[in-house]
């Protein structure tokens, strides 16, 4: 069961794995790369690498592969495989532009806190017609530290002139989730590659399927505040 916080004044959204469906891209061009120079990673890695800005990635990746192996070239060949991915595999999640509209409609602003880089979430917003639809974006480089530190979310809230309790984030990793709760804001978590664990079930406002499932719900929210605003 959905449990959902109290209506939000702004919405901070993720990137990857909320409004893209980019988290198994990476995924996929990292086991090829590393593959073609005979390295097996396994996907329980992968996994613990979602939501995780790049350095932080590279040495989970470190630890496990050890010093010998040439990290320069696995992460190379995982990126060059990746952007090749743009042009044919970039899709958006369900949901978003509905509740992008929903968003128009009740007025609530609304920002992105992302570990990947202002030229990627640029390029992926540009290539659905998404980048004004954005209040604000904050991407690696604006933080000292990246998810799961707090900073990025304390950030986006600050740049939308909202308390960040009145913030919903919406997230799908354990990194992203222990980002925007660390920072103060209510979050959902909408799953994609990783599942909640109890630990995160006990830390989220409420888990979501899909963000039809969110807009579905602040539809209703909204709709029923309005209706109840008294008379001016």
């Amino acid at each position: 069961m959905v449990r959902f916080p109290a209506i939000p004044q702004a919405i901070v959204f993720d990137l990857d794995g909320v409004l893209f469906d980019t988290e198994a891209l990476y995924r996929d061009a990292l086991l090829a790369a590393a593959s073609d120079l005979g390295i097996q990673i396994p996907l329980s890695l992968c996994q613990r690498m979602v939501g995780l800005h790049g350095h932080a990635a590279r040495m989970l990746l470190r630890e496990y592969v050890g010093d010998e192996i040439d990290l320069d070239a696995v992460w190379t060949g995982a990126s060059e495989r990746y952007h090749a991915m743009f042009d044919t595999d970039l899709r958006l999640k369900p949901g978003v532009t509905a509740l992008l509209d929903t968003l128009d409609e009740f007025g609530l602003p609304r920002a992105i806190a992302t570990s990947s880089s202002h030229g990627t979430a640029i390029h992926h917003l540009e290539a659905f017609g998404l980048r004004d639809r954005f209040d604000a974006l904050v991407a690696a480089g604006d933080c000292e530290r990246c998810k799961p530190y707090p900073d990025p979310y304390v950030r986006a809230a600050r740049i939308l002139n909202k308390p960040a309790n009145c913030c919903l984030a919406l997230e799908d990793s354990q990194a992203g989730v222990r980002s925007a709760v660390a920072a103060g804001l209510p979050t959902i978590m909408v799953p994609d590659l990783q599942q909640p664990s109890a630990e995160l079930r006990r830390l989220c406002a409420g888990i979501a399927t899909d963000l039809v499932v969110v807009n579905e719900w602040l539809r209703q929210a909204c709709g029923a505040a309005s209706r109840n605003e008294p008379a001016h």
